[in-house]
């Protein structure tokens, strides 16, 4: 069942385009991490349009202690309406104060891939085995800093008996995305959410990696602690969540979980 702030979110969520436009439009400042970003900025003119409201976006990990993550502009007193994250990190954020309880919106589902630099061998990740030798067999691999690359470091390398022997060749990418960095040749596999992979040029993406070791994440949206716009805020989630959003969420690789 949805809880009752939820519901009055997305009460409305499919009449949203036939909104009236506020006499003075609010600037609504956004933080997005990777995941849900490329369906996000596709659906900014659509709300732009249909609300009068001005969307301002900022982009960060879900968590981690880079500058441009979201907990540290947070943290810093950076000015935000909606953050668009990881479920874990915007929990992270209601337990500090630092997001609005009750607030949160499940708006995807998302798989991590895999990438490889663009016209180099594709290598077999069709069954766990296949999946195992293959990144016994690679000389360097990378993950992000955020969620996906969390549960790789912490849990996945374990499920597969490897820690030690692939600890040893993978880095954690900060403040960019994967695919970016083994398109340049500096790892020869990637992992990261499949929505992050899919839009780099200069990789092919290989697909999820195996069930048995694959980890959803789920993105979600809440309102800042300190937003200055709640009611505009209000409306994007409303948006974001809505199935009029739902195929923007499908072509840049995630689930939507409209309701």
């Amino acid at each position: 069942m949805i809880h009752a702030s939820r519901r009055a979110l997305l009460l409305g969520a499919a009449t949203l385009p036939f909104l009236p436009r506020r006499a003075a439009a609010a600037e609504v400042v956004v933080l997005t991490s990777g995941g849900l970003t490329a369906a996000y900025r596709s659906l900014i003119p659509g709300f732009e349009s249909s609300t009068g409201h001005k969307l301002t976006t900022h982009q960060g990990a879900s968590m981690g202690a880079a500058p441009d993550a979201i907990p540290q502009r947070l943290a810093r007193g950076e000015p935000a309406d909606v953050v668009l994250l990881a479920a874990d990190g915007l929990e992270a954020l209601i337990a500090k104060g630092q997001a609005q309880p009750g607030s949160r919106v499940d708006i995807a589902r998302s798989l991590i891939g895999m990438a490889v630099r663009k016209g180099a061998p594709k290598p077999d990740i069709s069954s766990l085995e296949a999946f195992r030798q293959t990144l016994l067999a690679a000389k360097s691999i990378a993950y992000s800093a955020s969620a996906s690359g969390v549960y790789i470091e912490t849990e996945m390398y374990r499920k597969l008996g490897l820690q030690d022997e692939l600890m040893a060749k993978s880095r954690r990418i900060y403040s960019e995305r994967v695919g970016t960095v083994v398109a340049r040749g500096e790892a020869e596999i990637g992992f990261q959410q499949v929505s992050e992979l899919l839009p780099i040029e200069g990789i092919d993406y290989l697909g999820t990696i195996p069930e048995a070791v694959q980890q959803p994440t789920i993105f979600c949206a809440g309102i800042a602690a300190n937003a200055r716009e709640p009611e505009a805020a209000r409306a994007l989630i409303r948006y974001l969540a809505s199935a009029e959003a739902a195929p923007a969420l499908t072509r840049t690789g995630l689930e939507p979980l409209t309701r």
